[in-house]
This record gives C-alpha cells, structure tokens and sequence, in this order.
C-alpha cells in the first residue's frame, strides 16, 4: 500500500480530523475513502433496475401546469 504525504492547514486539518472522529475511522480512512468516493463517476451496478419496480397505480406524473400560471417578470 502507498503512502501520500499532504500539506494542509490547520483549520482544515482539525475539520477532518472531526469528520472522521464522528464516523468513528480514521483520518488516514476517512480521507481514502473521500478520495475514492470522488473518483465515482457512474450510477451504481442496479441503479437502472429500479425503473418500473414499484407497482402502486398512485404513483403518476401530476399534470403538467402551462405557462399562463407563471409569475409576470418585470420589464427592464
């Protein structure tokens, strides 16, 4: 496994270190895991599979209401 070395300010510092105190992990997790998370970049594996699950007939799209109910903006 890898090491980073990392300069940051005290502020931010004391930031994660609370962070990762109150998710009970450490700094050096809870900052992997940050880091990790960032690199996501897609929905995950059954996201799509999701689609349709629910059958409950109370489940509609409301109709749609026209632009005649929006609010007047002013003229500039």
């Amino acid at each position: 496994m890898g090491q980073l070395s990392i300069y940051i300010d005290d502020e931010t510092l004391k930031k994660v270190e609370e962070a990762a105190k109150s998710q009970h992990m450490s700094v050096s997790r809870w900052i992997t895991s940050r880091i990790k998370n960032s690199f996501k970049t897609s929905w995950d594996d059954n996201f799509f599979s999701l689609f349709g699950s629910i059958k409950d007939d109370s489940f509609k799209r409301p109709d749609q209401i026209g632009y005649e109910h929006d609010s007047m903006r002013e003229r500039l």
